[in-house]
């Protein structure tokens, strides 16, 4: 069995899930963790984010069931409502990141909403992932090549794809995968400890 995580990194919720799904990945160090990219933000939704006149509602309601924060420099970030949020820039991001440490994908998706939702920094800006990378102890410069190469592109189309097929319509999903049965675990919030009650329903315990 390994964990799916299906996110958005461009999604206030997807945030909120990150301390949930670092418990998960520290509880269960037997248990890989795929981390997919969803498309939230392409095609005619890849507007300035003044256009989503709900963000900062849904932040407050974020932070106060999951006790995210959310930086003041992404206040900034946001404050004139001219930025866009391009998931698909965003999942180039995570594809390079993840070449460089598979293994670490889900603290990486981890430290790519950090970057964004603390620190305001672009997620569609190849510096971006030079300042994940190195504080990652990763190959800043490798990492950002990867990030601007075709290969990333097609990851970022694979994942969208990938999370397509798993039926995923809300962002976070975290699901267990056991050879081709697929089962949700959460979706939008949930907690370690009521993620830990599913996974030992399945037989999977701490």
């Amino acid at each position: 069995m390994k964990l799916v995580y299906v996110f958005d990194a461009y999604c206030g919720w997807s945030h909120g899930f990150s301390a949930t799904l670092a418990e998960l990945t520290r509880r269960h160090p037997e248990l890989p963790v795929e981390v997919v990219s969803g498309g939230l933000f392409t095609g005619a939704r890849r507007v300035p984010i003044r256009e989503f006149g709900y963000v900062q509602g849904s932040n407050a309601k974020i932070a106060e069931l999951t006790g995210a924060t959310f930086g003041q420099a992404y206040e900034h970030l946001i404050a004139d409502g001219s930025f866009v949020m391009d998931s698909e820039a965003a999942a180039r991001g995570l594809a390079a990141l993840r070449q460089a440490a598979p293994a670490r994908a889900a603290e990486l998706a981890v430290a790519m909403q950090e970057a964004f939702y603390r620190d305001g920094l672009s997620l569609s800006d190849a510096d971006t992932y030079r300042t994940v990378a190195r504080a990652a102890g990763l190959d800043a410069d490798a990492v950002a090549a990867a990030f601007a190469a075709p290969g990333a592109g097609k990851a970022a189309r694979a994942d969208f794809r990938r999370s397509a097929e798993y039926g995923v319509q809300g962002f976070p999903t975290l699901l267990a995968v056991d050879g081709d049965r697929a089962t949700v675990l959460a979706v939008g919030h949930a907690t370690a400890d009521q993620v830990d009650q599913r996974l030992s329903a399945l037989g999977r315990t701490r």
